[in-house]
């Protein structure tokens, strides 16, 4: 069974800045350092994305696979997955609190492997994709 991971990071930009960024899937590859490909298979009726496919290289997790997208204007976005080849279960969401110009973006995510991973490397896993995507987010956001 997987387990939710969140963690949270302030970003020093209204939370329509940050959304912008999160929303801008083809310039993924620019900043997001795991991206090698990332492309908007379908839009929804705003014009945000709601079908997008990955392909992943971060070392030794490889991936490639489809997200279906929810947005709540620039409060929140939530994501599950359509088809993967090494996971089968992905849910996430960004949740942007915006509070004075500054944004708190909080991240949650749950990740379901076809292989089993033991408790500890997952959770480690987790941390890591949590805290590199945070990271890159509020340096590409604050440029």
């Amino acid at each position: 069974m997987a387990d939710q991971s969140t963690q949270s990071i302030t970003v020093e930009a209204p939370a329509a800045d940050v959304m912008a960024v999160i929303a801008d899937f083809e310039a993924y590859p620019q900043w997001v350092a795991a991206a090698q490909q990332v492309e908007v298979v379908e839009a929804g009726p705003d014009g945000r994305a709601r079908r997008v496919h990955f392909v992943i290289d971060a070392g030794m997790v490889k991936d490639d696979y489809v997200l279906e997208y929810d947005w709540d204007g620039d409060r929140r976005v939530s994501w599950h997955l359509v088809q993967g080849q090494m996971q089968k279960r992905q849910e996430g969401s960004y949740t942007l609190d915006e509070r004075g110009g500054r944004t708190e973006v909080t991240y949650r995510i749950t990740i379901d492997t076809h292989l089993p991973l033991l408790g500890m490397f997952k959770r480690k896993a987790e941390k890591v994709i949590l805290d590199t995507a945070l990271k890159e987010l509020k340096k590409r956001v604050e440029g």
